[in-house]
């Protein structure tokens, strides 16, 4: 039997809009209950819906259902999480590393899964949904068959939802790395201790984009473990990754020798001085990345941020031989589209240059960004092109 929680006339229009968020000062009247499931009411007393229910959490309600008489059992898990696998399907013929459940916008609120071949990684990142870890890790374990299934709750989220924090080992075993294809290219994920859960999945449509338009001079900025190289060398003469981190460069290194290309040199400098250097030497790029960690990390940090993406994308601009091209990106949520593009206007004009904007990307079908929950987004990026 579920408890009630009650809803201010925001909290349950939020939810009929779309939103599945209810906060806590929308919630009038709070559930007794510890996390879990409870029935949403709004504040006439009709039921709206099922929710996740998170005692300490400034997102008290995550609505789930429609129903306000659903039971989150194992069947419900099984079929909502199995109609989000099931939408991946294509991905399995180019790629064998995807996200299958990305939270929102799978209607699974603060739940993350993906898949590295044969081995699973989730994180629960919130306390009602941590209630149901068990049926989760049944369903997953029950549709997809893997050899292992990890748990990477070291994310922030969880300490403000006063749970654990920290690596688990749920099913089976989970090796230290795992060899992952994508579109034919091949690399290594380390789900035990890498970025993310062990591999930057979402940017893999715009490497197999810009790496099919590439040509003689590439320049991979904030290279990483060389996941934009590896793809630029399959069409340029010569590709440099650039990363501050000699670590992140010795496995960029590693990755290149598992696809026997040689094309790529590694240079470890930071973003920012290398690409002014460069100008000042007066040397060109006909193709570049620009694809940089998230410089917005909160809503006050937007300003500066916004700055530090002007100014290498207007570097980057300068350094562009004539119908050179630059895919660049940011995967700062607070930092819109609109405004992603603004800033690019405002690169472009100070470059001197006539910009072509080639096209504008998004997310990948195994990051679905629901438009009714702005927060299932955070990834732009375009393709831009000298044409002087």
């Amino acid at each position: 039997m579920y408890d009630v929680a009650v809803v201010s006339a925001k909290g349950a229009r939020r939810w009929q809009l779309g939103h599945p968020w209810i906060y806590r000062s929308d919630v009038t009247q709070r559930p007794a209950a510890p996390a879990g499931a409870v029935r949403v009411h709004d504040h006439r007393g009709k039921p709206i819906g099922t929710a996740l229910w998170s005692p300490a959490s400034e997102i008290s309600l995550r609505m789930v259902d429609h129903d306000a008489r659903a039971e989150l059992d194992h069947d419900w898990w099984r079929s909502r999480i199995g109609r989000a696998i099931e939408r991946r399907q294509p991905l399995a013929t180019v790629a064998t590393a995807y996200r299958l459940i990305h939270g929102e916008g799978d209607a699974c609120p603060s739940l993350i899964c993906d898949r590295y071949d044969q081995w699973l990684v989730v994180q629960l990142m919130s306390a009602g949904l941590e209630a149901f870890r068990d049926p989760i890790v049944d369903a997953l374990q029950e549709i997809v068959q893997p050899l292992g299934i990890l748990a990477r709750n070291d994310v922030g989220l969880r300490a403000k939802e006063q749970l654990p924090v920290g690596v688990e080992l749920l099913r089976g075993e989970v090796p230290q790395e795992i060899e992952v294809n994508e579109h034919g290219i091949r690399f290594l994920a380390a789900p035990w201790r890498g970025q993310k859960t062990g591999a930057f999945l979402d940017q893999r449509e715009n490497r197999v984009l810009i790496g099919d338009l590439a040509r003689g001079r590439a320049l991979d900025c904030f290279s990483y473990h060389g996941s934009f190289a590896l793809h630029l060398a399959r069409r340029a003469d010569s590709v440099i990754a650039l990363d501050v981190s000699a670590e992140a460069l010795r496995r960029a290194g590693e990755n290149c020798a598992r696809n026997n290309i040689t094309n790529v040199e590694l240079v470890e400098a930071d973003t920012f001085d290398y690409l002014r250097e460069r100008q000042l030497a007066g040397e060109t790029f006909d193709t570049i990345v620009l694809d940089p960690p998230a410089f917005a990390k909160t809503r006050a940090s937007l300003p500066a941020a916004i700055r530090g993406y002007k100014d290498i994308n207007l570097r980057a601009l300068r350094l562009l031989t004539p119908r050179g091209l630059l895919f660049t990106a940011s995967c700062s949520f607070h930092l819109t589209k609109p405004l992603f593009l603004e800033m690019l206007q405002a690169a472009a004009a100070d470059s001197g240059r006539r910009v072509a904007l080639r096209t504008i990307t998004g997310q990948p079908l195994d990051h679905p960004e629901v438009v009714t929950i702005p927060e299932t987004g955070y990834l732009k990026g375009a393709i831009l092109e000298a044409l002087d």
